[in-house]
């Protein structure tokens, strides 16, 4: 999932995409970079942003969301409120990215309910300008486990379909930075839920706390991708179903790598006195269409890593 922010004070690159032709060229790059899903947002929610107008955030959203799904791509709209979401829909997103979770707008269950879109319900406990009075907890990963359990329960009762939600721990939201590691270290926690795992992970806080330099500095949020990397292929590997990066050829890469690991674990040797070289695993060269029809009729569901990370982009 490559990000692509509408907004003039996103935290790493707020204001290089916000006119729409230049989000529209910014989201194809990614694209032929290998990105699976295009996450468009008109809101910033860094720590201590200050919310836009619900008028404001669709029209920044809504011509980029129209424009690259006119050119194929699978878009998600990253929005905490139930009309941006409806509105994005019917653009052509089929994704919602919520990293409320439903809590900031009670409608969001009805809307994602109606519309049938895939929705990522994030661990949040609050909006941006209160989120780091929030970091308080007990065993922070079986917190946000129990406290996701809820929301998808909530979001039953609204009316959204289990085949329909995707999970994210919301790193860095809440969270000071070493409570980010328990939840990338127990990702298995959150796969107990039963539904895929989004990792969010990309330039955060907590990692340019671990590159500080010898002064105690953290790095600056470009130089943080190769350490993005680094978790985009453990992530992988653990089972995440998509991770969510600004800067997307050398996380394909690294979910490949991990695809390729894994093959490897699970499967025979090559060389071995039982196999042959000939017998090494194919390429992964297919990926699972994202349809809202499928999501909504429960036909087939959402493509797990192995299928999104493995495009083959010769063929795009």
């Amino acid at each position: 999932m490559g990000v692509v922010n509408v907004t003039p004070d996103s935290f790493s690159d707020g204001g290089e995409w916000f006119e729409p032709s230049a989000a529209v060229a910014h989201g194809l790059e990614l694209l032929g970079e290998g990105a699976d899903i295009l996450d468009v947002g008109g809101e910033s929610t860094r720590p201590g942003s200050v919310r836009v107008p619900q008028d404001q955030e669709l029209a920044r959203v809504l011509p980029v969301i129209e424009r690259l799904a006119a050119r194929g791509a699978t878009v998600s709209v990253d929005t905490t409120r139930a009309a941006v979401a409806e509105r994005a829909v019917a653009a052509g997103a089929r994704i919602v990215n919520d990293v409320s979770g439903g809590l900031a707008d009670p409608e969001m269950g009805r809307a994602v309910a109606e519309t049938g879109a895939a929705y990522v319900a994030m661990h949040w406990r609050g909006h941006a300008d209160v989120m780091d009075d929030r970091q308080v907890y007990d065993d922070v990963v079986t917190d946000v486990r129990d406290e996701l359990a809820a929301r998808m329960a909530a979001l039953l009762d609204d009316g959204v379909r289990s085949e329909q939600l995707i999970l994210d721990p919301g790193l860095g939201f809440a969270k000071a930075g070493v409570l980010n590691w328990p939840l990338l270290a127990h990702l298995d926690a959150l796969h107990q839920l039963g539904r895929p795992v989004l990792v969010g992970a990309s330039r955060k806080r907590f990692l340019g706390h671990l590159l500080a330099d010898s002064a105690g500095h953290p790095a600056a949020p470009r130089a943080r991708d190769d350490a993005t990397a680094a978790i985009s292929a453990l992530s992988a590997a653990a089972g995440a179903w998509c991770v969510r990066v600004h800067t997307v050829r050398a996380s394909a890469d690294a979910v490949k790598v991990a695809a390729a690991w894994t093959a490897a674990s699970d499967g025979p040797r090559v060389g071995s006195p039982r196999t042959s070289p000939a017998a090494a695993p194919e390429p992964l060269t297919s990926t699972v269409a994202l349809t809202t029809e499928s999501w909504t009729t429960g036909e087939q569901g959402l493509p797990t890593w192995q299928d999104s990370g493995a495009r083959n982009h010769d063929t795009q």
